[in-house]
């Protein structure tokens, strides 16, 4: 199927949410800044550069190169970036890149989060772990001096039922001899070769650790309940829960994310892991009808099966105290109006 084209972020649900969101961040901490980005074409990459283009035409200079092994597929998708005069580009894969531009800032986000990467651990393996080691060096090479390291709440493993929101001094992991644990000890490994890095070589990387999101870029195909969700609604069809709907999620939209990022780039501590991320609980059956309410009420939602009360149930919620008291930050956009804001420019199917 055909990538989704993206919508301008000069859009009320682009530039209007983060412009309405830029009093919490410190933007002049990023006048004159060079700025070096890993994972700039995906869903956090879009918003960062959304969040990049409101600073540049509101008048701080700056200047971003992203890495990416395909800039040309990626301006197809987005080419109200191609001219961007802030904007420069730096072709390569993440383990074997060469030199980059004399750079202050560095945000290390790449990471393939498509269900199908995953049919590949060593390859995800590979990617995170080496990947990161090469972009710490060239970017100390660069002259960076302040890094964000973006992680995962996958480190943590599965979420106690007990645990209602997880911190980030939670003293579990992923089980290392699970097949499925590739991805999250990959991520943990790499905060460790962040933290050492920095200390060795007088760096400041915080690590982000992060949740589920929602907003414009999300896929409405993929393997992310709430996108598909919006994808069902819009179309008019009934909304399908593949399970019983009883695990529980939150979600942050994009606008927000982007602060986030620039606020831990800017002001997160070295040695130091953020979770990012919404804390309001929704199970997915209450998810799926939310999106009903909000974008179509007429349609139906269909649960496949029924809910074990004996089984344990599913949980991955964030606590973000120590964002919200450390860094004053928040998921200041509600579920439903993130939802309408993401339905506002889904793009249609793409025709064949």
């Amino acid at each position: 199927m055909p990538a989704r084209t993206l919508p301008s972020p000069a859009s009320p649900a682009v530039h209007g949410r983060l412009e309405a969101l830029l009093g919490h961040l410190d933007t002049g901490r990023l006048d004159r800044q060079r700025i070096f980005v890993t994972g700039g074409t995906g869903f956090f990459g879009y918003w960062l550069l959304s969040l990049f283009d409101l600073l540049d035409r509101q008048g701080l200079d700056l200047k971003v190169c992203v890495l990416s092994r395909e800039p040309d597929a990626f301006l197809a998708r987005a080419p109200f970036f191609i001219r961007a005069p802030w904007l420069e580009w730096q072709q390569g894969d993440i383990k074997d890149f060469g030199a980059v531009p004399a750079s202050d800032l560095l945000i290390h986000a790449a990471t393939d989060t498509d269900a199908a990467a995953h049919r590949h651990p060593l390859a995800i393996m590979d990617d995170i772990l080496l990947g990161t080691r090469h972009t710490l060096a060239r970017a100390r090479e660069a002259g960076v001096r302040r890094a964000l390291y973006v992680s995962s709440g996958a480190v943590y493993g599965r979420q106690p039922a007990e645990v209602e929101h997880i911190a980030e001094d939670a003293a579990f992991a992923c089980d290392p001899m699970h097949p499925g644990s590739a991805y999250g000890e990959a991520k943990r490994a790499a905060e460790q070769w962040c933290l050492q890095f920095g200390l060795q070589h007088g760096i400041e990387i915080p690590v982000a650790r992060c949740f589920a999101f929602v907003g414009t870029g999300l896929p409405l195909d993929g393997h992310f309940a709430i996108g598909n969700f919006i994808r069902d609604a819009l179309a008019g069809q009934t909304i399908q829960v593949g399970g019983d709907g009883s695990p529980l999620r939150s979600y942050l939209y994009g606008a927000d994310l982007a602060i986030w990022l620039l606020a831990l780039l800017l002001r997160g501590q070295h040695g130091r892991a953020y979770n990012v991320g919404a804390d309001q609980a929704v199970s997915i059956a209450e998810l799926a009808h939310r999106v009903r309410d909000t974008l179509a009420p007429d349609v139906q939602v269909h649960i496949a099966c029924g809910h074990d009360d004996k089984a344990e149930r599913n949980r991955y919620i964030p606590s973000i105290q120590r964002a919200r008291h450390e860094l004053a930050l928040d998921a200041w956009t509600p579920l439903e109006q993130a939802i309408r804001l993401t339905a506002e420019l889904a793009a249609p199917e793409p025709q064949p």
